[in-house]
């Protein structure tokens, strides 16, 4: 990683704390210039959706330069449960039959995402990089973290799908 440290950087982050120390280590950029926008999940699930609206906004208001898409490994997510069924159920058939934007092929697929960290990040980083309205110069790169043992390491997630090692 050896983005300038006078460049901004967004991490789109999943809703965990204390990662943004790891990150301004492994990047070497300093905290005034890092941007975080953390979700549930890193996945970008549309991109026309709120979360990649905001990821050029930020581009264009914030001179964001490079944007890493940042998962946790191992993170267990909760699991969405909804208690009312027929309106599961008309959910349901909307996205077997009429809405074929939603990402997941079934309602809990959707609110629960995907349980394999590297594909979601690979997804997310292809929506950004091609998205007609971020220009070519943003670089974009999926990372995850490993907290093990109270030790962090950070793996790249290239496209070509064989992780580095970066920390």
């Amino acid at each position: 990683m050896d983005l300038n440290k006078n460049k901004k950087a967004l991490f789109l982050t999943d809703i965990e704390n204390g990662l943004k120390p790891i990150l301004q280590e492994v990047t070497n950029i300093r905290a005034e210039n890092m941007l975080t926008l953390q979700s549930y999940g890193t996945l970008i699930s549309h991109p026309y959706g709120d979360i990649m609206r905001s990821v050029i906004i930020a581009i264009y208001q914030e001179n964001v330069e490079e944007i890493f898409v940042v998962g946790t490994k191992d993170k267990r997510t909760a699991t969405v449960n909804v208690p009312m069924k027929d309106k599961i159920q008309t959910l349901e058939y909307l996205f077997q039959n009429c809405m074929p934007e939603f990402s997941g092929g079934t309602v809990d697929e959707w609110l629960n995402g995907n349980e394999n960290i590297i594909d979601s990040i690979e997804k997310s980083v292809d929506i950004i990089r091609h998205h007609p309205l971020v220009p070519s110069y943003v670089k974009v790169c999926g990372l995850i973290v490993n907290n093990k043992d109270g030790k962090s390491s950070i793996v790249e997630v290239p496209t070509n799908k064989t992780a580095s090692k970066l920390t």
